[in-house]
């Protein structure tokens, strides 16, 4: 009796997804094919490893019928890793600890100014746009990394599945578009392309940011540190009120 190749391979995926290494083994395959593709479009920000990983991977789990949980079952120790990973980026921010005392006024007002625009700007056009409260509670925290941003559109009464979502869209779009704004501002020092890029694109700007430079890197992690700090602190006091000034 003939067994038709698409069964096959269904009884083999079937067999494969049992397994928690599955998620890890996906992972690691998709990020490293993106690496390359990346290499070979001469680092390009539209070829961003992230994105294509991500594109990648939801495309493999939603042909395959694979629930998430089963994927992360395998994949929960990338997960693991991030914290090691975070901790890591003190390293080259301590290489830049001289430059980075002579510019410590400089980079606070821009971190003010960075995190309270990228919260009131998301609130506020989603407001024109008629967007639920939510909806404008789940939009504020987009510029923190995903831990973050997720605790505080759940404090605020948001929706910290959406939040994640929009963390993810601003962070790739901050990796694939910072190098094109930085020409055409004509910013070329790179201690401010990266404090903008951690500001703006938390983790995912902060791993584009090392593709640029080392120093880049630095102070891209400084900036993602340090927003999440002051936008947890901030959002809860400046975004019910607002919200109810404007009606």
């Amino acid at each position: 009796m003939n067994v038709a190749p698409h069964q096959t391979l269904g009884e083999i995926w079937v067999y494969l997804s049992a397994s928690p290494l599955l998620g890890l083994t996906l992972t690691l395959l998709a990020y490293q094919g993106a690496v390359l593709i990346n290499k070979r479009c001469g680092g390009h920000p539209l070829a961003n490893p992230v994105l294509i990983s991500v594109i990648v991977l939801v495309g493999l789990l939603t042909v395959t019928g694979t629930p998430y949980p089963t994927y992360f079952d395998g994949a929960q120790f990338v997960h693991f890793l991030l914290g090691p990973a975070t901790v890591a980026l003190a390293i080259p921010l301590y290489a830049q600890f001289d430059r980075l005392k002579r510019m410590a006024m400089p980079l606070l007002v821009a971190l003010l100014a960075g995190s309270v625009t990228a919260a009131l700007s998301a609130v506020l056009i989603g407001k024109v746009l008629g967007a639920s409260d939510a909806t404008l509670f789940s939009l504020a925290p987009k510029s923190v990394t995903t831990p973050i941003a997720m605790g505080i559109a759940e404090r605020l009464g948001g929706l910290p599945s959406l939040t994640a979502v929009l963390v993810i869209l601003t962070g790739i779009l901050g990796a694939v578009g910072a190098q094109g704004l930085y020409a055409f501002m004509k910013c070329r020092d790179p201690a401010v392309q990266g404090f903008a890029l951690g500001v703006a694109s938390h983790g995912i700007g902060t791993a584009r940011a090392f593709q640029i430079s080392e120093q880049t890197g630095a102070f891209a992690a400084l900036a993602m540190g340090l927003n999440g700090l002051l936008t947890a602190l901030l959002l809860p006091w400046l975004i019910p009120p607002l919200l109810r000034w404007i009606g």
